[in-house]
């Protein structure tokens, strides 16, 4: 198995764990696939493309993605609902020392708690992961959404 191929396993499994902790609303969790110093934003890929700084959610430590999950438990008010992420097979571009860029598509559809469903965003992970022994973390994660209409129920992170 080429080396290419060991890091498409791994960053499959770590995106499988990543998006599980989302959907099954084990948020606590998620930090936990950063690194201390991350980077973390959602935007659009008009902006991405651009290279426009305006984003939907920025996080640029693992202590902020600790504050967004404390303030999705006990301050923010949104009517509940559940994710359920789809992702692809991961592309890497590129493969350093200790760092691998890549990039993951994803669909994530939303169920409300009246159980309508839709498909809730589509695009991609354009990341960069530190390699750490046998496990990779992140530290830069762009979620780039397809479309320019983001919900305005985006609570949860992607």
């Amino acid at each position: 198995m080429s080396a290419t191929q060991v890091h498409i396993n791994e960053l499959s499994q770590l995106n499988a764990r990543y998006v599980a902790s989302l959907d099954e609303d084990n948020l606590e969790i998620w930090p936990r696939f950063f690194t201390e110093q991350c980077l973390y934003k959602i935007t659009t890929a008009e902006n991405y493309q651009k290279q426009r700084p305006a984003v939907l959610i920025y996080a640029d430590s693992r202590n902020m993605l600790h504050d967004r999950v404390n303030a999705l438990r006990e301050a923010n008010i949104y009517e509940r609902h559940r994710y359920r992420h789809i992702v692809g097979t991961p592309l890497i571009n590129s493969v350093g020392e200790r760092t691998i860029q890549a990039e993951t598509p994803f669909l994530v559809t939303r169920t409300m708690r009246t159980g309508e469903m839709s498909l809730f965003a589509s695009g991609k992970y354009v990341d960069q992961l530190l390699i750490q022994g046998s496990e990779l973390a992140i530290e830069k994660r762009q979620v780039v959404c397809d479309s320019i209409a983001i919900d305005t129920l985006l609570a949860i992170p992607l």
